[in-house]
């Protein structure tokens, strides 16, 4: 099976089982590492070389026709949603220049409801941007503020810059429900009975890297680039947990509500709520 998942620690940490052949049963993956911006532009296509893929909740409209949701696997959370960072606390955010990672992200969704409660006067221009170029552009000026994910969270003070808001509190304030951040998909095409052995899968290599978290280090610090080791600990903290194994009640009823608020919106088609089930 050909996989794209993120080079982030949560990733490697939940499929270093499966990827090293450690999983009994499961089928051997071939894994090319890509930024969620690109898997997402892949699953958008329709990508023929890749038969599962880590893709934002957000970008699930515009492909759940050729891809399933795999019930675990994921990102979902509480206390780990983007940040919108700023040089000045406490800043008005109404008519000022925004950057985000991408307009196809989970991150951007909950951005954009936020705003529509607390922006009434709407922000500004948004800007696209590389993460990693994001929080660089906010301490020098050349944006009024940024949408932040993952590790950022632990390191926008080296930065010199202030959180205006997080955008999980807003969600789980409003809703009582976990954050939906990342989803595994795989191609509807390979079958029902595949499909439920690619979930079994997942779910098997995700509880292999908590009986054995030593076993998975050096493969999440050889693609953790230069993040310290307490920081790529603390992002496996924050993104495995019990949705990852399984999203459950709750998680389902966090990936519905996301998808119908941001619709209802008009920031992303709707979706047929039996197009979310798994096979």
């Amino acid at each position: 099976m050909r996989i794209a998942y993120s080079p982030c620690p949560n990733d490697t940490f939940v499929f270093h089982a499966w990827a090293h052949g450690l999983v009994p049963g499961a089928p051997p993956l071939e894994v090319t590492f890509a930024d969620i911006d690109v898997t997402n532009g892949l699953a958008e296509r329709g990508a023929a070389g890749f038969d599962v893929l880590k893709v934002s909740y957000a970008v699930l409209p515009w492909i759940l026709d050729e891809y399933a949701l795999l019930p675990c696997g994921g990102a979902l959370g509480r206390g780990c949603g983007p940040l919108v960072l700023t040089r000045e606390a406490g800043l008005d955010l109404t008519g000022r220049t925004v950057a985000v990672p991408s307009e196809r992200s989970t991150a951007y969704l909950l951005f954009r409801l936020w705003a529509a409660d607390v922006v009434p006067g709407g922000v500004g221009e948004v800007v696209v941007m590389p993460f990693h170029e994001i929080m660089p552009a906010v301490r020098d000026g050349k944006v009024d503020a940024g949408l932040v994910i993952h590790e950022a969270r632990f390191t926008y003070q080296d930065y010199g810059l202030h959180r205006l808001a997080d955008m999980g509190e807003h969600w789980e304030g409003t809703t009582g429900l976990p954050i939906p951040l990342g989803a595994i998909v795989a191609k509807r095409s390979l079958g029902a009975d595949t499909l439920r052995r690619l979930a079994e899968s997942a779910r098997a290599s995700v509880r292999m890297a908590w009986d054995d978290p030593e076993a998975s280090r050096p493969y999440v610090r050889e693609h953790a680039q230069e993040m310290d080791r307490a920081v790529a600990d603390q992002h496996i903290g924050l993104y495995v947990n019990e949705f990852t194994a399984d999203l459950g009640e709750d998680g389902y009823a966090a990936v519905r509500g996301l998808l119908t608020r941001a619709a209802a919106e008009g920031l992303v088609p709707p979706v047929r709520p039996e197009a979310l089930a798994f096979p």
